[in-house]
């Protein structure tokens, strides 16, 4: 799924739009990456964690862009979304990634809207690039589970077959060769 705020909604697409586009070129549909919308940065870690905890989700990528409008300390917004996303993907097991983008300053001149249009595309990519690795290395860990879950079984079978008195003996034996280099 893709989140997105609502504030600053033209920036906010050149980022989803680019991550759909390398999701495509990996592989991913288009059709299979759900958007939602929510008014501003701060209420994306409440919907994201709605959505990790569905199940429906495999991951999930924000985005919005938090600026320094003068009422309120910008840090602050900042700070409380990306804690919230950790928080989501530590809780849920979900990946959360962020592509809420915080610039130092940010005006609204042409030579600054044509850079920030062009890096959030830029910042699309990347974060669907890091969701990929993100998805590739957490299903490389579940098979490493399940191997050693079945050498496990192998273990008990066929340590007391191969002259080891159990489990814990094959493990004390085999490691103590391995460090004492016998």
């Amino acid at each position: 799924a893709i989140l997105g705020a609502t504030w600053h909604r033209d920036f906010v697409h050149q980022v989803r739009d680019a991550a759909v586009a390398e999701f495509a070129r990996n592989g991913l549909p288009p059709s299979q990456v759900v958007h939602y919308e929510v008014p501003g940065a701060f209420e994306i870690p409440l919907l994201a964690k709605k959505l990790a905890r569905s199940g429906r989700y495999d991951a999930i990528v924000s985005c919005a862009l938090v600026v320094n409008g003068g009422i309120y300390r910008h840090e602050f917004v900042t700070s409380a979304v990306i804690d919230g996303m950790m928080r989501v993907q530590l809780d849920t097991e979900v990946p959360v990634l962020s592509a809420v983008l915080t610039p130092r300053d940010f005006h609204e001149h042409e030579d600054h809207l044509r850079f920030y249009r062009e890096h959030f595309v830029k910042k699309g990519v990347e974060v669907a690039q890091a969701c990929l690795a993100t998805l590739d290395n957490l299903g490389s860990l579940k098979s490493l589970r399940k191997m050693r879950t079945f050498f496990v079984f192998v273990d008990r079978v066929t340590a007391p077959l191969n002259g080891y008195l159990n489990v814990d003996d094959y493990y004390r034996r085999a490691s103590s060769r391995y460090f004492l280099g016998a």
